[in-house]
């Protein structure tokens, strides 16, 4: 086997001697490439070269979530074609690696590498679905490029809280759940339409959600994970069908503090409710419209403001090692 091994210096919990040990893990089983990626977008450059070539099998990701994002979106860059393209294998080497964790891997890159090794020997593989976001044709976003996301998507209030723990990270902030935690505070605070909604949901043959202040897209569940706490906002959101929504409709201080509790308090069977949230469960096509510009982020990665965003679960995407 063949493998080409992209690895993101700056992740946040493997030090150059650590990732150099699982070079060596990985080099042992297979015929073994390891690029370091120098800018970003290069972990999509690469994957994108993977995808294009005739003889690479495998691509490893070692990095946090937007390195396999970026791997992704280059591996898929012509399109979804899991008998033809390389695999996919994930190191988790990032602050939460909701990813990797949702397919069931340690969250200990050593050990990680330890089950993918024995995932290649043993030949397991699975193929799993993506969510595609892509401008909406007729609206001032129309041109903007399609992109692929592995497990989440959010447009409004939680892609706001993205982007300001960005923010704080460029300024030389660590990666903590205290950080994220400061920064949903700050955003409820300056939230301007926390009590009425600018988001419509649409999708075909249905009538339209209105009002919505957040709405957040799941591929999988759980949706994220507070230290080794995993948090379900769509419950029923898997790899194998398309893609769940929650949305909520208000956020005044009682809801903020009832839906965080039901998210804290969320499991597999469980997660929030009530009349201001809608929840709705494996849709293959939707649209979501904001009268205003608003934040939008796809697995972690804050990408800018957008109106109109239409969303597509394409099942049996990619074919992962696990």
């Amino acid at each position: 086997m063949r493998a080409l091994l992209v690895v993101n210096p700056a992740a946040t919990t493997t030090s150059a001697r650590t990732r150099d040990v699982l070079i060596h893990a990985l080099a042992s089983e297979m015929k073994l490439e390891a690029v370091t990626t120098e800018y970003r977008g290069h972990a999509r450059d690469l994957g994108r070269r993977a995808a294009d070539s005739d003889d690479i099998d495998l691509v490893v990701a070692l990095g946090g979530d937007g390195t396999v994002n970026e791997v992704v979106n280059g591996l898929l860059h012509a399109g979804p074609d899991p008998d033809r393209l390389p695999g996919l294998a994930v190191v988790p080497g990032g602050s939460t690696n909701v990813f990797a964790r949702a397919l069931g891997l340690p969250n200990d890159a050593v050990e990680a590498t330890g089950a993918l090794l024995d995932a290649l020997r043993e030949r397991r593989a699975r193929t799993v679905s993506l969510g595609l976001a892509s401008g909406t044709p007729g609206t001032d976003d129309e041109a903007v490029p399609e992109r692929w996301f592995t497990f989440c998507a959010g447009f409004g209030f939680d892609a706001s809280v993205i982007g300001r723990v960005e923010q704080q990270r460029e300024r030389g902030k660590r990666s903590t759940h205290a950080l994220y935690l400061r920064q949903v505070v700050r955003q409820f605070l300056g939230e301007q339409n926390r009590r009425h909604g600018t988001i419509t949901l649409e999708r075909p043959g249905e009538d339209p959600v209105k009002d919505l202040v957040l709405s957040i897209i799941c591929n999988t569940s759980p949706w994220t994970y507070l230290g080794n706490r995993p948090v379900y906002a769509s419950p029923e959101a898997s790899f194998e069908t398309a893609l769940d929504v929650l949305g909520l409709s208000r956020l005044s201080a009682p809801s903020v503090a009832r839906y965080a509790t039901q998210l804290l308090t969320s499991t597999p069977e469980r997660g929030p409710r009530g009349k201001h949230a809608a929840t709705l469960h494996d849709l293959t096509d939707f649209t979501l419209h904001s009268k205003v510009p608003l934040p939008l982020q796809m697995d972690g990665d804050h990408l800018g403001l957008r109106t109109s965003v239409t969303f597509t679960g394409v099942r049996r995407a990619l074919r992962v090692i696990v």
